[in-house]
């Protein structure tokens, strides 16, 4: 089965798929990953100890932040107007690691996989900023989508 790539012409060339056409239709999309990290990374993440503050807020912070600047980062992402970003975090002791998932919900042409997913990268990446002066061993593994919702191709789950 040849699978069509909608972000290439007819000779090859990369472009913005156009949505013109499409009517709006509310969508939703969330993506997940983790962070593995020592001890002592997550005992500062728990009691709010680590030097630069308050490590799961700021990251939560910047995830938010990310997903609304995913069509500067990902060049043919269209620009959306974002009605929600989430980011939600859940320590796991027993994996010594930090779950993280990011909710991206719009009204729009185009669906919202790509934002969830770069919230949830950049979430990820900012507790590893916050936390590489404690050590810097720390693994982000696992970023994917889980499900979404609306638009042509329906709904996914994983």
């Amino acid at each position: 089965m040849m699978v069509e790539l909608n972000h290439f012409d007819a000779a090859g060339n990369a472009v913005m798929v156009d949505v013109s056409q499409k009517a709006p239709t509310m969508r939703e999309a969330t993506a997940s990953g983790r962070i593995h990290v020592s001890a002592a990374v997550l005992a500062a993440i728990e009691q709010g100890s680590a030097a630069k503050g308050d490590v799961l807020g700021v990251a939560r912070v910047a995830g938010i932040m990310a997903v609304k600047q995913t069509s500067s980062l990902i060049p043919l992402c269209h620009p959306l107007p974002i009605a929600k970003a989430g980011i939600e975090f859940v320590i796991e002791h027993e994996s010594q690691s930090v779950l993280a998932a990011c909710t991206v919900k719009v009204s729009g042409l185009t669906g919202v996989e790509m934002e969830a997913l770069t919230g949830v990268s950049v979430a990820l990446l900012t507790i590893y900023d916050m936390c590489k002066a404690i050590d810097k061993r720390m693994e982000i593994t696992d970023i994917r989508l889980e499900r979404k919702s609306g638009g042509k191709s329906g709904e996914f789950q994983r």
